[in-house]
């Protein structure tokens, strides 16, 4: 044997005996941590986080183990489950973009929304991220708030409609349909200076498209799926790009045929702008003309591409209407469920309404919503209860320590105030959990409890973990979303006209309303996904004092 061949033989072993130290290492810093046992070796804790209605787990195990716990992977992998104030907002913010995204989820990023905010990370991320914020800055988000107060009229007219042809003087509605189009019309005015429609076409082409993403797209994961996502993590980004563009997936075609519309769509709305004289568009205020305007503006080196922009676009229609259209009608589930607190959010919202009136006004404006404390606490409440995006993904870019706000009892009885995590470590961020922790929102966190929210006490028990009133909703840091006070305007002024003209009151079909998890948390009966986002209520007219 010569002796090339025996350093490349011990070369190997060394490389298998360092390749072996490092995932027992890894095993004993992060095996400690208290947590559940594995469903299996295969799927680990996976499926029963992942496949469960949201939150369910999620506050099960807050409640038995605390904000940090371990949990297994695919294939035996140590894993940390996080909900800790502390360790999210290291997580978030102080540590930025060293918890970047898993890079087999940014792959099903790029397939979802392109190569836009969502996926980019890193330098790419910083590029992005520059570019669009002049356009999602307070003063943009408050000039936009005539054009949601005119999408929630026109809802209000449609429901006062149906009103009319029943004697009943009430009517069953799936509100979470209504309200999905009616804020897909919104984001097509204030993003793009574009009348979609949707309102008046409940079935048209391009609805369909993003309720069949939705619930056929990316539902629940079945156990194969799991296994799949987790073994690509092993494979080069470029090769899983390939993957799902060409793999034969009923779900994967649903991605890439929705793909085809939305760039269809996007490329169709810029082509109008650019027909129009740049001159009558230098003043318009929707997302799209300022992004344009503030790229023109950058140097090259940090201008978004054409086809960037495009991905900016899609980005905006996935994010920008299904998550606001979902947590309205989680809002009105609550107000149905919580009679005094819909009447007493009624009466400030007429009240305001009289004053505006007084003044001359016709409509509520941003400076309206901030005067109205009682409405701003209910979506608040409803932005804890009802977050959105419930869980995120995350892993470490270098060996780092996760601090902790509460001392954690390892398996072994050592107390620790921090966790040491190795490079590659996956977390699972739980939204859902930290915005019902009961050491930061109190014994009742799983009560829907505006007031909350006027008692200064919430305040000073909050870690500042998000953009938005210490809640994760909107995430936080370099990662959170851009486009929070655009979401916060709306939910405003859809639910003051919306409560101002409507009462609304439970139906049977409540008892069996899921939180399902899709992209987003979707409203939905007994799990049957093929009918869309579902949330029916009683609705009638609502009479004023």
């Amino acid at each position: 044997m010569d002796i090339l061949t025996v350093v490349s033989i011990c070369l190997a072993c060394s490389v298998i005996l360092y390749a072996f130290y490092k995932r027992i290492t890894r095993r004993i810093l992060l095996s400690e941590v208290p947590g559940p046992e594995p469903g299996s070796f295969w799927l680990g804790n996976l499926p029963q986080v992942l496949q469960s209605e949201v939150g369910e787990v999620d506050w099960r195990w807050q409640e038995q183990f605390g904000g940090i716990v371990h949990m297994k992977g695919s294939f035996g992998d140590d894993r940390l489950w996080v909900s800790d104030p502390k360790a999210l907002q290291y997580i978030y913010q102080t540590s930025g973009y060293n918890f970047p995204k898993q890079p087999e989820r940014r792959v099903l990023s790029r397939l979802l929304s392109g190569e836009g905010i969502l996926w980019a990370d890193g330098e790419v991320h910083k590029r992005h991220r520059k570019a669009m914020l002049p356009a999602f800055g307070q003063a943009e988000a408050r000039a936009l708030v005539p054009i949601f107060n005119r999408c929630a009229a026109a809802i209000t007219q449609k429901w006062r409609d149906r009103l009319l042809d029943t004697p009943e003087g009430s009517v069953d509605l799936n509100v979470a349909l209504w309200l999905s189009s009616a804020a897909l019309d919104a984001i097509g005015e204030a993003g793009f200076d574009y009348k979609f429609g949707c309102l008046d076409d409940l079935d048209n082409d391009l609805l369909r498209g993003y309720r069949k993403l939705m619930t056929q797209g990316a539902p629940p994961p079945s156990d194969g799926r799991i296994l799949f996502l987790e073994i690509s993590h092993y494979i080069p980004m470029w090769i899983l790009d390939f993957i799902y563009d060409h793999f034969p997936s009923p779900s994967l075609q649903v991605l890439r045929d929705h793909r085809v519309v939305a760039r269809k769509v996007a490329q169709e709305l810029i082509d109008a702008q650019s027909d129009t004289d740049p001159a009558e568009t230098n003043g318009n205020k929707d997302v799209m003309s300022i992004l344009i305007r503030a790229n023109k503006s950058l140097n090259e080196k940090m201008r978004l591409t054409d086809d960037e922009i495009i991905d900016q676009m899609r980005v905006i229609l996935l994010a920008g209407h299904e998550t606001t259209g979902n947590t309205l009608a989680w809002a009105l589930m609550e107000l149905a469920k919580n009679p005094s607190i819909q009447n007493r959010l009624r009466s400030e919202v007429h009240s305001m309404q009289a004053a505006i009136h007084a003044r001359g006004d016709r409509e509520l404006t941003a400076s309206d919503f901030e005067s109205m404390p009682y409405t701003t606490a209910v979506v608040k409440e409803v932005l804890r209860m009802y977050p959105a995006s419930f869980h995120q993904h995350r892993q470490a870019a270098n060996n780092d320590v996760l601090p902790v706000s509460k001392p954690i009892t390892l398996k072994s009885g050592r107390i620790v105030s921090e966790i040491p995590i190795p490079r590659g470590t996956k977390v699972l961020l739980s939204v859902t959990a930290y915005n019902r922790n009961k050491d930061v929102w109190g014994e009742d966190a799983h009560v829907f409890n505006p007031d909350r929210w006027l008692d200064d006490d919430t305040t000073k028990r909050a870690t500042n973990a998000g953009v938005y009133s210490n809640l994760l909703t909107f995430a936080g840091g370099v990662r959170g979303c851009i486009g929070w006070r655009f979401a916060l305007n709306e939910l405003h002024a859809f639910l003051a006209e919306l409560v101002a003209n409507f009462e609304f009151a439970r139906t049977p079909e409540l008892d069996r309303l899921h939180k399902v998890a899709c992209l987003a948390m979707t409203p939905n009966l007994d799990g049957d996904l093929s009918k869309g986002a579902q949330m029916p209520l009683r609705v009638s007219l609502a009479s004023r004092e």
